[in-house]
Protein backbone atom coordinates (compact mmCIF):
# COMPACT_ATOMS: atom_id res chain seq x y z
CA UNK A 1 0.00 0.00 0.00
CA UNK A 2 1.27 3.14 -0.97
CA UNK A 3 1.75 6.34 1.82
CA UNK A 4 2.73 8.96 0.39
CA UNK A 5 -0.67 10.40 0.35
CA UNK A 6 -1.89 11.28 3.75
CA UNK A 7 -4.34 13.48 5.77
CA UNK A 8 -4.07 16.20 8.68
CA UNK A 9 -6.33 14.11 10.67
CA UNK A 10 -3.15 11.74 10.54
CA UNK A 11 -0.49 14.45 11.74
CA UNK A 12 0.06 15.65 14.91
CA UNK A 13 -0.27 19.06 16.15
CA UNK A 14 3.31 20.80 15.90
CA UNK A 15 4.91 17.72 13.89
CA UNK A 16 7.92 18.65 12.67
CA UNK A 17 9.53 18.13 9.06
CA UNK A 18 12.47 19.73 7.65
CA UNK A 19 11.37 21.19 4.47
CA UNK A 20 7.11 22.11 3.70
CA UNK A 21 6.41 22.80 0.22
CA UNK A 22 3.33 24.42 -0.67
CA UNK A 23 1.93 23.70 -3.97
CA UNK A 24 2.54 20.52 -6.38
CA UNK A 25 3.19 21.32 -9.71
CA UNK A 26 6.29 20.94 -11.48
CA UNK A 27 8.70 23.20 -9.65
CA UNK A 28 7.13 22.19 -6.19
CA UNK A 29 7.79 18.41 -6.84
CA UNK A 30 11.06 19.12 -7.96
CA UNK A 31 12.11 20.57 -4.83
CA UNK A 32 10.05 18.12 -2.64
CA UNK A 33 11.96 15.44 -4.61
CA UNK A 34 15.39 16.78 -4.13
CA UNK A 35 14.91 17.24 -0.59
CA UNK A 36 13.75 14.02 -0.17
CA UNK A 37 16.93 12.19 -1.77
CA UNK A 38 18.84 14.11 0.44
CA UNK A 39 17.31 12.59 3.00
CA UNK A 40 14.78 15.58 4.54
CA UNK A 41 11.83 14.51 5.67
CA UNK A 42 9.12 16.56 3.85
CA UNK A 43 5.67 17.51 3.76
CA UNK A 44 4.29 18.90 0.05
CA UNK A 45 1.16 20.85 0.38
CA UNK A 46 -1.45 21.20 -2.80
CA UNK A 47 -4.26 23.03 -2.37
CA UNK A 48 -6.48 21.43 -5.59
CA UNK A 49 -7.56 17.83 -5.99
CA UNK A 50 -4.68 16.55 -8.42
CA UNK A 51 -0.95 17.18 -8.93
CA UNK A 52 1.01 18.93 -11.50
CA UNK A 53 -0.64 22.52 -12.07
CA UNK A 54 0.29 23.85 -15.36
CA UNK A 55 3.15 22.04 -15.59
CA UNK A 56 0.66 18.93 -16.50
CA UNK A 57 -1.10 20.86 -19.04
CA UNK A 58 2.22 22.16 -20.65
CA UNK A 59 4.68 20.00 -23.16
CA UNK A 60 6.44 19.48 -20.57
CA UNK A 61 9.63 21.04 -21.90
CA UNK A 62 12.29 21.50 -19.71
CA UNK A 63 14.94 24.41 -20.66
CA UNK A 64 18.20 23.62 -19.14
CA UNK A 65 21.79 24.13 -21.05
CA UNK A 66 24.70 22.70 -20.41
CA UNK A 67 23.54 19.08 -19.62
CA UNK A 68 25.02 15.76 -21.22
CA UNK A 69 22.01 15.45 -23.08
CA UNK A 70 22.88 18.80 -24.68
CA UNK A 71 26.73 17.67 -25.35
CA UNK A 72 24.45 14.56 -27.44
CA UNK A 73 22.77 16.63 -30.15
CA UNK A 74 24.87 20.26 -29.95
CA UNK A 75 28.61 19.58 -28.53
CA UNK A 76 29.79 23.10 -29.92
CA UNK A 77 27.01 24.81 -27.30
CA UNK A 78 28.39 25.99 -24.29
CA UNK A 79 27.12 27.96 -21.38
CA UNK A 80 28.83 31.11 -22.26
CA UNK A 81 26.81 31.33 -25.07
CA UNK A 82 23.57 30.33 -23.55
CA UNK A 83 24.74 33.54 -20.97
CA UNK A 84 25.32 35.72 -23.96
CA UNK A 85 22.01 34.86 -25.23
CA UNK A 86 20.38 36.02 -22.33
CA UNK A 87 21.74 38.70 -21.69
CA UNK A 88 21.30 40.29 -25.13
CA UNK A 89 17.82 39.05 -24.81
CA UNK A 90 17.20 39.99 -21.55
CA UNK A 91 19.78 42.57 -20.79
CA UNK A 92 19.06 44.47 -17.24
CA UNK A 93 16.16 43.13 -16.81
CA UNK A 94 16.87 40.98 -13.57
CA UNK A 95 20.10 40.15 -11.69
CA UNK A 96 22.93 38.39 -14.22
CA UNK A 97 23.68 36.61 -10.58
CA UNK A 98 20.34 34.77 -10.78
CA UNK A 99 21.12 33.76 -14.26
CA UNK A 100 24.41 32.96 -13.73
CA UNK A 101 23.28 30.63 -10.24
CA UNK A 102 20.17 28.53 -13.11
CA UNK A 103 23.14 28.55 -15.55
CA UNK A 104 25.55 27.15 -12.97
CA UNK A 105 23.74 25.07 -11.43
CA UNK A 106 21.39 23.40 -14.29
CA UNK A 107 23.87 20.40 -15.41
CA UNK A 108 24.22 19.29 -11.78
CA UNK A 109 20.28 19.90 -11.22
CA UNK A 110 19.29 17.45 -14.17
CA UNK A 111 22.04 14.42 -13.57
CA UNK A 112 21.56 14.58 -10.07
CA UNK A 113 17.56 14.01 -10.87
CA UNK A 114 18.09 11.44 -13.18
CA UNK A 115 20.51 9.35 -11.03
CA UNK A 116 18.11 9.78 -8.62
CA UNK A 117 15.04 9.14 -9.46
CA UNK A 118 12.90 8.51 -12.52
CA UNK A 119 12.52 11.55 -13.96
CA UNK A 120 14.09 11.18 -17.52
CA UNK A 121 15.07 13.29 -20.00
CA UNK A 122 15.73 13.32 -23.85
CA UNK A 123 17.10 16.41 -25.72
CA UNK A 124 14.88 17.80 -28.66
CA UNK A 125 16.71 16.69 -32.19
CA UNK A 126 15.42 20.50 -33.28
CA UNK A 127 14.28 22.91 -30.94
CA UNK A 128 15.28 26.76 -31.45
CA UNK A 129 16.08 29.50 -29.17
CA UNK A 130 13.07 31.77 -29.55
CA UNK A 131 14.74 34.87 -30.59
CA UNK A 132 16.89 32.23 -32.71
CA UNK A 133 18.41 36.00 -34.18
CA UNK A 134 20.20 37.14 -31.15
CA UNK A 135 24.27 35.83 -30.93
CA UNK A 136 24.38 33.13 -28.45
CA UNK A 137 21.26 31.26 -29.51
CA UNK A 138 21.09 27.99 -30.76
CA UNK A 139 18.82 25.69 -32.72
CA UNK A 140 19.03 22.43 -30.68
CA UNK A 141 20.05 21.15 -27.13
CA UNK A 142 18.99 23.25 -24.22
CA UNK A 143 15.33 22.30 -24.75
CA UNK A 144 14.72 18.34 -23.29
CA UNK A 145 11.56 16.52 -22.54
CA UNK A 146 10.83 13.83 -20.19
CA UNK A 147 10.76 10.66 -21.47
CA UNK A 148 6.78 9.21 -21.97
CA UNK A 149 5.86 7.53 -18.92
CA UNK A 150 3.71 4.49 -18.42
CA UNK A 151 0.88 5.74 -16.23
CA UNK A 152 0.14 2.21 -14.63
CA UNK A 153 3.07 1.97 -12.41
CA UNK A 154 1.24 4.40 -10.25
CA UNK A 155 -1.44 2.30 -9.44
CA UNK A 156 -4.12 4.49 -7.63
CA UNK A 157 -1.73 7.52 -7.42
CA UNK A 158 -2.76 7.92 -11.45
CA UNK A 159 -5.87 9.24 -10.22
CA UNK A 160 -3.94 12.48 -8.94
CA UNK A 161 -2.25 13.63 -11.98
CA UNK A 162 -3.65 16.23 -13.80
CA UNK A 163 -5.60 15.26 -16.90
CA UNK A 164 -4.44 17.35 -19.39
CA UNK A 165 -6.51 19.84 -21.40
CA UNK A 166 -9.23 17.33 -23.24
CA UNK A 167 -8.70 19.60 -26.85
CA UNK A 168 -5.32 18.51 -27.07
CA UNK A 169 -6.06 14.90 -26.88
CA UNK A 170 -7.58 12.50 -29.38
CA UNK A 171 -10.01 9.61 -29.40
CA UNK A 172 -11.34 10.23 -25.63
CA UNK A 173 -8.47 10.75 -23.94
CA UNK A 174 -5.43 9.52 -25.46
CA UNK A 175 -2.58 12.14 -25.11
CA UNK A 176 -0.04 12.47 -28.06
CA UNK A 177 2.89 14.45 -28.48
CA UNK A 178 5.19 15.67 -31.88
CA UNK A 179 6.56 12.53 -32.39
CA UNK A 180 2.95 10.67 -32.31
CA UNK A 181 1.53 13.38 -34.43
CA UNK A 182 3.76 12.91 -37.11
CA UNK A 183 3.32 9.66 -37.14
CA UNK A 184 -0.24 10.23 -37.18
CA UNK A 185 -0.48 12.09 -40.14
CA UNK A 186 1.49 10.00 -42.07
CA UNK A 187 0.29 6.37 -41.32
CA UNK A 188 -0.81 5.99 -44.54
CA UNK A 189 2.40 7.10 -46.06
CA UNK A 190 4.91 5.10 -44.33
CA UNK A 191 4.96 1.45 -42.91
CA UNK A 192 6.77 2.91 -39.69
CA UNK A 193 3.87 5.08 -39.05
CA UNK A 194 1.49 2.81 -39.75
CA UNK A 195 3.35 0.46 -37.40
CA UNK A 196 3.44 3.28 -34.72
CA UNK A 197 0.29 5.05 -34.81
CA UNK A 198 -1.25 1.12 -34.30
CA UNK A 199 1.13 0.40 -31.32
CA UNK A 200 -0.30 3.48 -30.08
CA UNK A 201 -4.17 2.83 -30.23
CA UNK A 202 -4.00 -0.89 -29.66
CA UNK A 203 -2.74 0.52 -26.30
CA UNK A 204 -5.17 3.25 -25.65
CA UNK A 205 -8.01 1.02 -26.61
CA UNK A 206 -6.59 -1.46 -23.51
CA UNK A 207 -6.49 1.27 -21.40
CA UNK A 208 -9.91 2.46 -21.87
CA UNK A 209 -10.83 -0.96 -20.85
CA UNK A 210 -10.06 -0.10 -17.70
CA UNK A 211 -8.87 3.22 -17.13
CA UNK A 212 -11.20 6.32 -17.68
CA UNK A 213 -8.46 7.63 -20.09
CA UNK A 214 -5.60 6.74 -21.58
CA UNK A 215 -2.13 5.98 -19.14
CA UNK A 216 0.49 6.33 -21.55
CA UNK A 217 1.66 9.87 -20.67
CA UNK A 218 3.74 12.39 -22.76
CA UNK A 219 4.74 16.23 -22.35
CA UNK A 220 4.25 17.64 -19.09
CA UNK A 221 1.72 14.90 -17.75
CA UNK A 222 5.07 12.33 -18.68
CA UNK A 223 7.48 15.07 -16.50
CA UNK A 224 3.92 14.85 -13.13
CA UNK A 225 3.70 11.54 -13.47
CA UNK A 226 7.90 10.21 -13.39
CA UNK A 227 8.18 12.77 -10.25
CA UNK A 228 4.82 11.77 -8.35
CA UNK A 229 6.32 8.18 -9.00
CA UNK A 230 9.71 9.26 -7.61
CA UNK A 231 8.17 10.59 -4.89
CA UNK A 232 5.90 7.44 -3.76
CA UNK A 233 9.26 5.41 -3.47
CA UNK A 234 10.78 7.97 -0.86
CA UNK A 235 9.47 6.99 2.79
CA UNK A 236 10.36 10.66 3.69
CA UNK A 237 8.08 12.35 1.85
CA UNK A 238 3.78 13.08 2.63
CA UNK A 239 1.59 14.68 0.58
CA UNK A 240 -1.20 16.76 1.34
CA UNK A 241 -4.12 17.15 -0.90
CA UNK A 242 -7.05 20.04 -0.80
CA UNK A 243 -4.80 21.57 1.99
CA UNK A 244 -4.50 25.57 2.54
CA UNK A 245 -1.97 27.40 4.01
CA UNK A 246 -3.55 29.69 6.92
CA UNK A 247 -0.51 31.33 7.66
CA UNK A 248 3.12 31.58 7.73
CA UNK A 249 4.87 31.91 11.21
CA UNK A 250 8.27 34.24 11.54
CA UNK A 251 9.86 33.89 14.67
CA UNK A 252 13.20 36.16 15.74
CA UNK A 253 15.17 33.45 13.63
CA UNK A 254 13.21 33.13 10.48
CA UNK A 255 9.58 31.39 9.61
CA UNK A 256 9.59 28.16 11.65
CA UNK A 257 6.29 26.79 11.17
CA UNK A 258 3.19 26.56 9.19
CA UNK A 259 -0.66 26.28 9.90
CA UNK A 260 -2.74 24.25 7.65
CA UNK A 261 -6.10 23.60 7.09
CA UNK A 262 -7.55 20.67 5.33
CA UNK A 263 -11.60 19.76 5.85
CA UNK A 264 -11.91 21.30 9.26
CA UNK A 265 -8.85 19.66 10.60
CA UNK A 266 -5.90 22.31 11.51
CA UNK A 267 -2.39 21.88 12.02
CA UNK A 268 0.60 23.50 13.03
CA UNK A 269 3.64 21.92 11.57
CA UNK A 270 6.93 23.38 12.63
CA UNK A 271 10.06 23.36 9.96
CA UNK A 272 13.20 23.11 10.84
CA UNK A 273 14.67 23.99 7.30
CA UNK A 274 12.54 26.22 5.57
CA UNK A 275 9.12 26.81 3.46
CA UNK A 276 9.62 26.39 -0.44
CA UNK A 277 6.64 28.28 -2.01
CA UNK A 278 5.36 26.80 -5.33
CA UNK A 279 1.95 27.58 -5.61
CA UNK A 280 2.58 28.80 -9.28
CA UNK A 281 1.92 32.73 -9.10
CA UNK A 282 -0.37 35.67 -8.85
CA UNK A 283 -2.72 34.80 -11.62
CA UNK A 284 -5.78 34.41 -10.48
CA UNK A 285 -5.47 36.49 -7.24
CA UNK A 286 -8.28 38.74 -8.41
CA UNK A 287 -6.70 41.98 -6.98
CA UNK A 288 -2.96 41.17 -7.71
CA UNK A 289 -4.40 40.40 -11.27
CA UNK A 290 -6.13 43.60 -11.49
CA UNK A 291 -3.69 45.46 -10.79
CA UNK A 292 -0.98 43.65 -12.62
CA UNK A 293 -2.81 42.09 -15.61
CA UNK A 294 -5.53 45.27 -16.22
CA UNK A 295 -8.18 44.29 -19.31
CA UNK A 296 -7.19 40.40 -19.44
CA UNK A 297 -9.84 38.67 -18.27
CA UNK A 298 -9.86 35.68 -16.28
CA UNK A 299 -11.80 33.39 -18.44
CA UNK A 300 -9.01 34.02 -21.30
CA UNK A 301 -6.20 32.42 -18.99
CA UNK A 302 -5.56 28.36 -19.91
CA UNK A 303 -3.53 27.79 -16.55
CA UNK A 304 -4.26 25.32 -14.29
CA UNK A 305 -6.47 26.84 -11.29
CA UNK A 306 -4.47 26.26 -8.10
CA UNK A 307 -2.07 29.30 -8.43
CA UNK A 308 -4.50 31.67 -6.30
CA UNK A 309 -1.55 33.84 -5.03
CA UNK A 310 -3.14 33.26 -1.62
CA UNK A 311 0.92 32.06 -0.54
CA UNK A 312 1.63 35.58 -2.04
CA UNK A 313 -0.06 37.51 0.37
CA UNK A 314 1.57 35.37 3.17
CA UNK A 315 4.77 36.19 2.21
CA UNK A 316 4.17 40.04 1.38
CA UNK A 317 2.41 39.97 5.02
CA UNK A 318 6.26 39.10 6.30
CA UNK A 319 7.99 41.96 4.12
CA UNK A 320 8.50 40.21 0.93
CA UNK A 321 8.40 42.05 -2.08
CA UNK A 322 8.14 41.72 -5.93
CA UNK A 323 10.38 42.01 -8.09
CA UNK A 324 10.63 44.69 -10.93
CA UNK A 325 11.89 45.66 -14.19
CA UNK A 326 10.05 42.90 -16.20
CA UNK A 327 9.24 43.62 -19.85
CA UNK A 328 5.47 42.20 -18.36
CA UNK A 329 3.81 40.80 -15.54
CA UNK A 330 2.77 37.63 -17.20
CA UNK A 331 3.69 35.33 -20.19
CA UNK A 332 1.59 35.29 -22.99
CA UNK A 333 -0.21 33.28 -25.85
CA UNK A 334 -3.11 33.58 -27.97
CA UNK A 335 -5.80 31.40 -27.05
CA UNK A 336 -9.45 30.47 -28.56
CA UNK A 337 -12.40 29.40 -26.80
CA UNK A 338 -14.92 26.92 -26.63
CA UNK A 339 -18.48 26.00 -24.27
CA UNK A 340 -18.07 22.13 -23.87
CA UNK A 341 -20.60 20.09 -23.05
CA UNK A 342 -20.25 20.47 -19.85
CA UNK A 343 -21.12 23.53 -19.23
CA UNK A 344 -16.98 24.56 -18.97
CA UNK A 345 -14.93 26.52 -21.14
CA UNK A 346 -12.01 25.09 -23.17
CA UNK A 347 -9.07 27.51 -23.51
CA UNK A 348 -7.28 26.13 -26.27
CA UNK A 349 -3.80 28.25 -26.49
CA UNK A 350 -2.22 28.80 -29.80
CA UNK A 351 1.18 27.35 -29.66
CA UNK A 352 2.54 25.90 -32.71
CA UNK A 353 0.18 24.18 -34.96
CA UNK A 354 -1.45 26.55 -37.02
CA UNK A 355 -0.95 30.81 -37.18
CA UNK A 356 2.41 30.64 -38.45
CA UNK A 357 1.69 27.63 -40.94
CA UNK A 358 1.25 28.71 -45.06
CA UNK A 359 -2.41 29.42 -45.81
CA UNK A 360 -2.90 31.38 -42.55
CA UNK A 361 -2.81 34.81 -41.39
CA UNK A 362 -4.40 37.35 -38.92
CA UNK A 363 -6.09 40.28 -38.63
CA UNK A 364 -7.54 42.66 -36.28
CA UNK A 365 -10.78 44.28 -36.79
CA UNK A 366 -10.04 46.53 -39.45
CA UNK A 367 -9.12 43.43 -41.25
CA UNK A 368 -5.66 44.27 -41.16
CA UNK A 369 -2.66 42.18 -40.12
CA UNK A 370 -0.55 43.96 -37.10
CA UNK A 371 1.61 40.97 -36.05
CA UNK A 372 4.05 38.49 -36.84
CA UNK A 373 1.90 35.45 -36.88
CA UNK A 374 5.27 33.21 -36.56
CA UNK A 375 6.57 34.87 -33.76
CA UNK A 376 6.61 33.07 -30.25
CA UNK A 377 3.14 33.19 -28.90
CA UNK A 378 4.16 35.24 -25.76
CA UNK A 379 4.91 38.05 -28.49
CA UNK A 380 2.13 37.45 -30.33
CA UNK A 381 -0.07 37.85 -27.14
CA UNK A 382 1.41 41.02 -26.63
CA UNK A 383 1.18 42.63 -29.91
CA UNK A 384 -2.61 42.00 -29.40
CA UNK A 385 -2.43 44.00 -26.71
CA UNK A 386 -0.65 46.40 -27.87
CA UNK A 387 -2.50 47.21 -31.29
CA UNK A 388 -5.46 46.82 -29.53
CA UNK A 389 -4.57 50.32 -27.66
CA UNK A 390 -4.94 52.05 -31.55
CA UNK A 391 -7.33 49.56 -33.56
CA UNK A 392 -9.48 46.91 -32.12
CA UNK A 393 -7.44 43.51 -31.76
CA UNK A 394 -9.14 41.55 -29.30
CA UNK A 395 -10.57 39.52 -30.12
CA UNK A 396 -8.38 39.28 -33.37
CA UNK A 397 -8.79 36.71 -36.24
CA UNK A 398 -7.11 33.87 -37.48
CA UNK A 399 -7.83 33.40 -40.81
CA UNK A 400 -7.63 30.29 -43.23
CA UNK A 401 -8.51 28.87 -46.63
CA UNK A 402 -9.51 25.02 -47.11
CA UNK A 403 -6.09 24.16 -47.88
CA UNK A 404 -4.70 25.28 -45.12
CA UNK A 405 -7.60 24.22 -42.40
CA UNK A 406 -7.30 20.97 -44.32
CA UNK A 407 -3.48 20.29 -44.04
CA UNK A 408 -3.09 21.82 -40.23
CA UNK A 409 -5.97 22.03 -38.43
CA UNK A 410 -6.97 25.26 -36.87
CA UNK A 411 -6.88 25.92 -33.07
CA UNK A 412 -9.36 22.71 -31.79
CA UNK A 413 -10.78 21.84 -35.08
CA UNK A 414 -7.92 19.21 -36.24
CA UNK A 415 -5.84 18.28 -39.59
CA UNK A 416 -8.05 16.62 -41.98
CA UNK A 417 -11.26 18.90 -41.10
CA UNK A 418 -13.04 20.12 -44.44
CA UNK A 419 -16.55 22.01 -45.00
CA UNK A 420 -19.28 19.14 -45.04
CA UNK A 421 -18.52 17.04 -42.65
CA UNK A 422 -18.51 15.97 -38.84
CA UNK A 423 -14.77 17.29 -38.67
CA UNK A 424 -16.71 20.73 -38.68
CA UNK A 425 -20.03 20.71 -37.98
CA UNK A 426 -20.26 20.92 -34.51
CA UNK A 427 -17.45 23.88 -34.70
CA UNK A 428 -19.62 25.85 -37.00
CA UNK A 429 -22.90 25.16 -35.04
CA UNK A 430 -21.60 26.35 -31.44
CA UNK A 431 -20.01 29.43 -33.21
CA UNK A 432 -16.13 28.55 -32.70
CA UNK A 433 -15.58 28.08 -36.22
CA UNK A 434 -16.98 30.55 -38.45
CA UNK A 435 -16.83 29.88 -42.14
CA UNK A 436 -17.34 32.03 -45.41
CA UNK A 437 -17.35 30.89 -49.13
CA UNK A 438 -15.73 33.99 -49.93
CA UNK A 439 -13.70 36.13 -47.96
CA UNK A 440 -16.41 39.30 -48.00
CA UNK A 441 -18.78 36.63 -46.53
CA UNK A 442 -16.78 35.09 -43.71
CA UNK A 443 -15.70 39.16 -42.73
CA UNK A 444 -19.89 39.68 -42.47
CA UNK A 445 -20.23 37.15 -40.27
CA UNK A 446 -17.32 37.68 -38.18
CA UNK A 447 -18.30 41.61 -38.00
CA UNK A 448 -15.13 42.83 -39.47
CA UNK A 449 -14.31 45.06 -42.24
CA UNK A 450 -14.91 42.47 -45.36
CA UNK A 451 -11.94 45.49 -47.69
CA UNK A 452 -9.34 45.04 -45.02
CA UNK A 453 -9.78 41.22 -45.16
CA UNK A 454 -9.43 41.07 -48.91
CA UNK A 455 -6.78 43.50 -49.23
CA UNK A 456 -4.75 41.44 -46.57
CA UNK A 457 -4.98 38.40 -48.51
CA UNK A 458 -4.02 40.03 -51.20
CA UNK A 459 -0.73 41.18 -50.10
CA UNK A 460 -0.45 38.00 -48.43
CA UNK A 461 -0.54 36.37 -52.00
CA UNK A 462 2.15 38.92 -53.07
CA UNK A 463 4.44 38.25 -50.01
CA UNK A 464 4.17 34.49 -50.75
CA UNK A 465 5.02 34.57 -54.26
CA UNK A 466 8.23 36.67 -53.56
CA UNK A 467 8.70 34.74 -49.74
CA UNK A 468 9.25 37.80 -48.27
CA UNK A 469 6.89 39.93 -45.91
CA UNK A 470 8.08 43.40 -46.25
CA UNK A 471 5.12 44.62 -43.34
CA UNK A 472 6.25 41.70 -40.45
CA UNK A 473 9.15 40.00 -41.60
CA UNK A 474 7.54 36.50 -40.77
CA UNK A 475 9.91 33.71 -41.36
CA UNK A 476 12.93 35.56 -41.32
CA UNK A 477 14.42 33.89 -38.24
CA UNK A 478 15.59 29.80 -37.90
CA UNK A 479 12.96 29.79 -35.02
CA UNK A 480 10.12 31.07 -37.31
CA UNK A 481 10.63 28.89 -39.66
CA UNK A 482 11.20 26.10 -37.96
CA UNK A 483 7.31 26.85 -37.04
CA UNK A 484 6.60 27.09 -40.58
CA UNK A 485 5.85 24.51 -42.84
CA UNK A 486 9.25 22.04 -43.86
CA UNK A 487 7.35 20.34 -46.36
CA UNK A 488 5.78 23.55 -48.20
CA UNK A 489 6.95 24.06 -51.51
CA UNK A 490 7.04 27.61 -51.28
CA UNK A 491 9.55 30.02 -51.37
CA UNK A 492 8.96 30.80 -47.53
CA UNK A 493 7.67 27.91 -45.05
CA UNK A 494 5.74 30.34 -43.44
CA UNK A 495 3.94 32.42 -46.15
CA UNK A 496 1.04 31.12 -48.41
CA UNK A 497 -1.93 32.35 -50.25
CA UNK A 498 -5.44 31.93 -48.94
CA UNK A 499 -6.49 30.84 -52.15
CA UNK A 500 -8.80 27.91 -51.73
CA UNK A 501 -12.55 28.24 -50.61
CA UNK A 502 -14.23 28.33 -48.20
CA UNK A 503 -12.40 30.10 -45.74
CA UNK A 504 -12.64 29.90 -42.04
CA UNK A 505 -11.66 31.81 -38.64
CA UNK A 506 -11.12 31.45 -35.13
CA UNK A 507 -11.75 34.69 -32.43
CA UNK A 508 -8.46 35.09 -30.59
CA UNK A 509 -7.87 36.54 -27.26
CA UNK A 510 -4.61 37.14 -25.02
CA UNK A 511 -4.02 34.84 -22.44
CA UNK A 512 -1.91 34.69 -19.85
CA UNK A 513 -0.03 31.11 -18.72
CA UNK A 514 2.11 32.10 -16.24
CA UNK A 515 3.34 34.24 -13.64
CA UNK A 516 7.16 36.48 -14.69
CA UNK A 517 6.64 39.02 -11.75
CA UNK A 518 6.97 37.15 -8.97
CA UNK A 519 8.72 37.31 -5.18
CA UNK A 520 12.14 38.68 -5.35
CA UNK A 521 14.13 36.29 -4.44
CA UNK A 522 18.50 36.01 -4.08
CA UNK A 523 20.92 33.64 -5.49
CA UNK A 524 19.58 30.41 -3.23
CA UNK A 525 16.31 31.37 -3.99
CA UNK A 526 15.31 33.03 -0.70
CA UNK A 527 12.63 35.65 -0.51
CA UNK A 528 14.07 39.08 0.18
CA UNK A 529 12.83 40.99 2.69
CA UNK A 530 11.91 45.30 3.13
CA UNK A 531 15.85 45.25 3.68
CA UNK A 532 16.41 43.11 0.89
CA UNK A 533 17.83 40.73 3.05
CA UNK A 534 16.74 36.82 2.37
CA UNK A 535 13.73 36.20 5.16
CA UNK A 536 15.43 32.92 7.12
CA UNK A 537 13.33 29.86 6.42
CA UNK A 538 11.49 30.95 3.25
CA UNK A 539 12.11 29.93 -0.67
CA UNK A 540 10.24 30.77 -3.63
CA UNK A 541 10.40 28.42 -6.84
CA UNK A 542 8.72 28.51 -9.96
CA UNK A 543 6.35 31.01 -11.12
CA UNK A 544 6.27 32.25 -7.11
CA UNK A 545 9.84 33.28 -8.15
CA UNK A 546 10.64 36.40 -9.86
CA UNK A 547 11.42 35.12 -13.33
CA UNK A 548 15.02 35.27 -14.31
CA UNK A 549 13.95 36.33 -17.73
CA UNK A 550 12.59 39.04 -16.98
CA UNK A 551 9.30 38.90 -18.60
CA UNK A 552 11.24 38.20 -22.00
CA UNK A 553 10.27 34.72 -23.20
CA UNK A 554 13.64 33.27 -24.53
CA UNK A 555 13.43 29.85 -25.42
CA UNK A 556 10.54 27.09 -25.06
CA UNK A 557 10.67 25.63 -21.12
CA UNK A 558 11.82 28.93 -19.70
CA UNK A 559 9.76 28.19 -16.50
CA UNK A 560 9.76 24.75 -15.96
CA UNK A 561 13.58 24.48 -16.44
CA UNK A 562 14.49 27.49 -13.92
CA UNK A 563 11.73 25.65 -11.74
CA UNK A 564 13.62 22.29 -11.62
CA UNK A 565 17.02 23.95 -11.18
CA UNK A 566 15.59 26.84 -8.73
CA UNK A 567 13.65 23.83 -6.60
CA UNK A 568 17.43 22.21 -6.70
CA UNK A 569 19.14 24.78 -4.94
CA UNK A 570 16.28 25.95 -2.65
CA UNK A 571 15.95 22.21 -1.47
CA UNK A 572 19.89 21.80 -0.94
CA UNK A 573 20.21 24.89 1.14
CA UNK A 574 16.88 24.37 3.18
CA UNK A 575 18.06 20.80 4.14
CA UNK A 576 21.76 22.13 5.23
CA UNK A 577 19.93 24.40 7.43
CA UNK A 578 17.62 21.67 8.73
CA UNK A 579 20.93 20.10 9.67
CA UNK A 580 22.05 22.66 11.82
CA UNK A 581 19.03 23.62 13.68
CA UNK A 582 18.29 21.87 16.72
CA UNK A 583 14.88 19.70 16.58
CA UNK A 584 12.46 20.56 19.23
CA UNK A 585 12.19 17.54 22.12
CA UNK A 586 10.17 14.62 21.36
CA UNK A 587 10.37 14.71 17.23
Amino acid sequence: MNTLVTTLQDIKDNAAYDVVVVGAGGAGMSAALFAAIEGAKVLLVECTETVGGTTAWSAGTTWVPGTHHSAAVNPQDTLADAARYLTNAIGDRTSEALRHAFLDHGAAAVQYVEENSDLQYRPYPRHPDYISDLEGSTLNGRALEPLPFDGRLLGDLFKLVRPPIPEFTVLGGMMVDRTDINHLLARTQTLASFLYTAKILLRHVSDRIRYPRGTRLVMGNALVGRLLYSLSKRPNVSLLMETSVESLVHTGKGVESVVLTQSGQRRTIQVTGGVVLASGGFNRHPALRQSMLPGARMEWCPAAPGHTGKAHDLALGLGAHYGTGGLSHSFWAPVSLRKRADGSTGVFPHFAMDRAKPGMLTVNQAGVRFVNESTSYHLFGLAMQEANKSNPAIPAYLICDAQALFKYGIGMVRPGAKAGDSSTTEFLADGYLTMGNTLEELAHKLGINAAGLERSARQMADYAATGVDPDFHRGVTAYQRNMGDATWTGKNPNLGALTQAPYFAVKLYPGDIGASTGLATDTEARVLGETKEPIPGLYAVGNDMHSIMGGVYTAPGITIGPGLVFGYIASRHAVARSRQAVRPAGQ
